[in-house]
């Protein structure tokens, strides 16, 4: 299906509410690297619905699919696509599982090549959790000549060590319960390009919809549980957005673009494109889930 407007989709959501759909996917494009691929991996992961969010100036994708959906929308500037995903939560039914992410952002979660998005989903559920955190981990390439906008899905890099996470306090200065912020990546290496606000990478990005529920610049939800990394009771799945987004955003920033010679380091080794390698690295965990 195509809608055009954010308006457009929000009905058929409103509409919808009585009809039992699993997770859905939105894919927020802000250019059109790797939208393709982007959109076929939240597909194989069995999402019940891939929403393709694309400004009008964008090309559509390029493929069909049953359940890919394109909605043309503006999601660039710093509000545009928060407030796309809150006019998704705002329509769809309480209990809607709901993930978002970017093109050249992947997600992955433990046994994510054989067990589907719904069976996550569900397990989640069944411990009394309406989110699995995950981890924003950066994705580059090492060859910049090669690929001057730091993007390549063949010759993917990622840090696998240089990750430290610390307590999350209010304003008041408490420790929040169960909260932390997580620091590494690019992110981490290269903080001086990056605004203090956008240093951490842990990301509510697949949660449970519910009423009242909102997103915020931050990319926490304004309720503390959805924030939290693990449940009260033990340790719960976790989940990664593999993400070339800030190596983009650093190679298309003239002043870092001139600054640096490379994202490559010691600490780098070739992503392989399986939840095993991220589970053996620490950046995901199973909790109860086997």
């Amino acid at each position: 299906m195509e809608y055009d407007g954010i308006e457009r989709f929000t009905r058929m959501l409103r509409r919808a509410r009585g009809i039992p759909q699993g997770p859905i996917a939105l894919v927020l494009a802000e250019d059109a690297v790797e939208l393709d691929s982007t959109l076929r991996h939240h597909l194989d992961l069995g999402f019940s619905r891939v929403v393709a969010v694309v400004p009008e100036d964008l090309p559509r994708p390029g493929f069909e699919a049953p359940r890919l959906d394109l909605l043309r929308a503006e999601t660039r500037g710093p509000q545009a696509g928060i407030d796309i995903v809150n006019a998704v939560i705002a329509a769809a039914a309480p209990g809607q599982w709901l993930f978002h992410g970017y093109n050249a952002e992947y997600l992955f979660f433990p046994f994510s090549e054989d067990r589907g998005v719904a069976d996550l989903c569900a397990f989640v559920a069944e411990e009394r959790r309406d989110t699995v955190p995950c981890v924003t981990v950066d994705l580059y390439a090492t060859d910049l000549q090669a690929h001057p906008d730091g993007v390549s899905r063949e010759g993917a890099h990622l840090d696998r060590i240089g990750y430290a996470a610390q307590d999350r306090f209010d304003a008041q200065g408490r420790a929040l319960e169960r909260q932390q912020e997580i620091h590494g990546g690019l992110r981490w290496r290269l903080e001086e390009h990056i605004p203090p606000a956008r240093r951490q990478i842990l990301r509510s990005a697949l949660f449970r919809a519910a009423p009242g529920l909102r997103l915020g610049p931050d990319h926490r939800l304004n309720r503390e549980e959805y924030n939290t990394l693990q449940g009260p009771w033990h340790r719960s799945p976790t989940a990664a957005t593999l993400s070339f987004r800030t190596a983009k955003a650093l190679r298309r920033n003239p002043a870092s673009r001139e600054a640096m010679t490379g994202f490559d380091w010691p600490g780098s080794v070739r992503f392989e494109w399986r939840s095993r390698q991220l589970l053996d690295l620490g950046l995901i965990e199973p909790g109860q889930w086997f």
